[in-house]
């Protein structure tokens, strides 16, 4: 990348040598000159920003149904999140944190109306034509289904982004992706390597935040108690530290010693992954980002956080996911996603111009339903059934 008066000049001394750095980038599949005043990959954030599948992310669910309450997450409120987390562990490991933002802010834009339940859905539904799993479909968003260029369809990221955003892939769908761009995102899983450390941190950032807010959320709905969760070590641990820096939380709303636990849970997950990656990092001294790709155990926590987050993470499914309210609800999610799979797949005249394929119907359907939002998904569920599965505040 040639360098501007504009702009200072790159790479930045601060990262370290083992980090992405946007001017090595691999580069976009269609090549286009650099901009003037960003990078590669905050150009990419910057895409990821404006486009369609971004904004549909606030009425998207991430535990509770949207409609359940205002101050709930949402896919996009857990999308910026993880993007803090990241960016804030990429500062003090000296990664590139404007790679980590992007991730962070596009590796939900292929997720479902309804959460995980309408992933579940779609995925039976689309079984017999290669079922449907939330992070290709992020791909596919960025790749192909987003229409905003004239010369292109998708926004044409760099293989980086791109790369992050894919977390799993089967091996036989990562072969056909190879003999369609050779040694592109696919080839790791061929491979064995990694991903760049940018995209491990992202991926380790975003279980951080979904155990935290999942937790917030669940106690904020009268769901679960700060009593129960207190049974998981991690959580019980930094309660008691709270209490005992600041004794009169015990008189206040239990609110507030809620978020004063949860502040410091997070703190202390952020300060373990820093001090375990940089000891992992320093002990390997991988000479650049693509030598980091080829070793394992870079990005993650102390062997001893691994196994708190891990009971918390058990703890949030057994209490909170599997709860008999949010089964309820994801009972009826499921149904919505399932009815209209076989409306539009029965009659695809239903489906907007743009997800009427004629090759592949079934994927067509699985686009237009994969990019609905909560309320849209009840809305046409209703229009299509005349039926009103999820009346307001239920």
């Amino acid at each position: 990348m040639s360098s501007s008066p504009c702009v200072p000049e790159s790479p930045a001394p601060r990262l370290a040598p083992w980090a992405s750095q946007a001017p090595l980038s691999r580069g976009r599949r269609r090549p286009e000159p650099p901009a003037p005043t960003r990078n590669d990959f905050q150009r990419d954030r910057d895409r990821i920003i404006h486009s369609s599948a971004f904004r549909r992310l606030v009425y998207k669910t991430q535990v509770f149904i949207n409609h359940e309450g205002d101050l709930f997450r949402t896919r996009l409120t857990h999308s910026l999140e993880v993007a803090q987390l990241g960016r804030s562990i990429a500062r003090s490991l000296r990664l590139d944190e404007d790679l980590v933002e992007t991730i962070a802010l596009a590796h939900d834009l292929g997720h479902t109306p309804f959460g995980h339940a309408g992933q579940d859905a779609l995925d039976e539904c689309m079984a017999p034509w290669g079922g449907f799993e939330h992070n290709l479909q992020s791909l596919r968003v960025v790749d192909r289904l987003e229409q905003r260029y004239p010369e292109w369809d998708g926004l044409n990221l760099c293989f980086e982004t791109r790369e992050g955003i894919l977390k799993r892939c089967p091996l036989a769908l990562a072969t056909a992706m190879e003999q369609q761009e050779p040694g592109g995102v696919g080839r790791r899983f061929i491979d064995g390597t990694q991903p760049s450390l940018e995209a491990q941190l992202t991926n380790l950032a975003d279980e951080i935040a979904y155990n935290a807010h999942d937790l917030d959320d669940g106690v904020r709905s009268g769901l679960i108690t700060l009593e129960q969760a207190r049974e998981v070590p991690l959580v019980d641990r930094h309660c008691c530290e709270a209490l005992a820096t600041h004794p009169g939380l015990a008189a206040m709303p239990p609110r507030r010693l809620l978020a004063e636990t949860i502040r410091r849970m997070l703190s202390a997950q952020v300060y373990d992954v820093i001090a375990a990656s940089q000891a992992a990092l320093d002990a390997a001294q991988p000479a650049d980002a693509w030598a980091a790709r080829r070793c394992r155990g870079l990005i993650g926590f102390s062997e001893a956080m691994r196994h708190d987050s891990a009971a918390l993470k058990r703890f949030l499914f057994a209490a909170l996911y599997r709860h008999p309210q949010v089964n309820d609800s994801t009972a009826r999610a499921r149904r919505i996603v399932a009815d209209l799979f076989t409306a539009y797949m029965a009659d695809p005249g239903l489906l907007p111009p743009e997800f009427r394929d004629p090759t592949d119907a079934a994927r067509g359907v699985s686009d237009y339903i994969a990019g609905m939002t909560d309320r849209y998904a009840r809305r046409e569920h209703q229009r299509l059934t005349g039926q009103q599965l999820f009346l307001e505040g239920t």
